[in-house]
């Protein structure tokens, strides 16, 4: 018998016995009514429920329940839960690809930066954080989904011009546990490019877990900091008039922490489809600087694009007001994971070295008002970098 040590973090005073529990996958029922509890807390979580996941690339995957996937996050291991998409990965994209570009574009870029700003990105994550919790497959984690989809929507209508608006599409990427990945579209002006000229994806996931997904979980940092980030660059670049030469996207992931899930489907989907990725960048956790540390741009090396990687560290030499530094964080450890999985190219950057991230994410303590660690200036840096990126790989038009 393998017992359960999570449970061992559950305040007895919340009356959850401590139990026993058959793992590797056995289909034994867990003997407390946690489900029940779940159900009754706006879950649709089925503990028992058997999951295919995959713990590194040597390691074939594995059937385990969604409790031992809670087990396993809380050990801090990184997985995919490959349930849904066992195919992704097993047939690469094989399209031929443009090597990266050195910075160019600084008339275009730079006074785009000078607009961002820091209250926006507060007064959202204000809000982004009040939710109970944005656990994927919670009620409360729905119902952050639709605000974060609103709040795109209104700083659309507010910012883009009459004639940009025609350009932006937003829509939801549905999924069956309910809280949909959310993914907005600025049309490129030119419709002649080959495949190889492919959309540029800038992204971020939505959801937060706690250890234990029942607990509160208001995921200031992870990834609440990249979700308010990106969107803050996308205000300041359609309130620039961006038009740009290919297709540029911003992504929000659903249900990151459940093992990739929410990014794994879409970029199944543009796989399937064969739809062309110039190139995808996650931004997970911007906004923490460690007390006694520099503050930096952790740019992740490990399950990247290589050359895609030393194109964003010359963003971040020719835009940012602070230096990178190369860091790793391992197998799956976020959604541009899924995207290299697929064969495109992916890069991820991190709100400092790895080693001096957050150690509050995944808990009750992940907000905002941990100070003066939880820095939205630093947010902004990462801001200016997803600007950056969208006009140096994207273009922009002349009007």
């Amino acid at each position: 018998m393998k017992t359960i040590a999570l449970l061992s973090l559950i305040p007895v005073s919340l009356g959850f016995p401590l139990i026993s529990y058959q793992g590797n996958g056995d289909q034994r029922p867990l003997t407390l009514p946690l489900n029940e509890i779940g159900k009754q807390a706006g879950f649709s979580l089925d503990l028992n429920e058997l999951r295919l996941v995959q713990f590194g690339d040597d390691e074939e995957p594995t059937w385990i329940t969604e409790y031992e996937k809670i087990e396993a996050k809380a050990a801090g291991k990184n997985f995919f839960d490959i349930t849904d998409t066992p195919e992704l990965g097993l047939a690469i994209n094989s399209i031929s690809r443009k090597p990266f570009p050195t910075p160019t574009h600084g008339s275009q870029v730079t006074p785009v930066l000078k607009t961002l700003s820091t209250s926006g990105p507060r007064a959202n994550l204000e809000k982004f954080t009040s939710f109970k919790t944005r656990y994927y497959r919670s009620a409360t984690g729905r119902e952050s989904q639709r605000w974060l989809l609103s709040k795109i929507a209104e700083v659309t209508d507010k910012t883009a011009s009459p004639s940009l608006k025609k350009a932006i599409s937003v829509s939801e990427f549905d999924h069956a546990w309910g809280q949909n990945s959310i993914i907005l579209r600025i049309k490129g002006l030119n419709e002649t490019l080959t495949q190889e000229d492919g959309v540029v994806i800038i992204s971020a996931h939505q959801d937060s877990t706690n250890m234990f997904p029942f607990f509160d979980a208001p995921g200031a940092d992870d990834d609440g900091s990249g979700t308010v980030t990106i969107l803050e660059a996308y205000r300041a670049l359609i309130a620039a008039d961006f038009r740009p030469t290919r297709d540029v996207e911003f992504h929000w992931y659903s249900a990151e922490e459940g093992g990739l899930l929410g990014s794994q489907a879409v970029a199944k989907d543009y796989a399937s489809r064969h739809a062309p990725v110039r190139a995808q960048i996650q931004f997970d956790m911007t906004a923490w600087v460690k007390k006694g540390t520099r503050e930096e741009v952790g740019i992740i090396t490990d399950y990247v694009s290589l050359d895609l990687t030393e194109f964003v560290k010359s963003l971040v030499d020719e835009y940012l007001a602070i230096p990178y530094a190369e860091t790793k964080c391992g197998y799956a450890c976020s959604d541009h994971a899924s995207w290299g999985k697929a064969g495109y190219p992916s890069a991820f950057s991190i709100e400092s070295k790895f080693e001096n991230s957050n150690q509050n994410i995944h808990s009750a303590r992940d907000r905002i008002d941990i100070s003066p660690e939880f820095s939205f200036d630093h947010m902004l840096e990462f801001s200016k970098l997803a600007v950056s990126f969208a006009v140096e790989l994207g273009g922009w038009e002349k009007n």
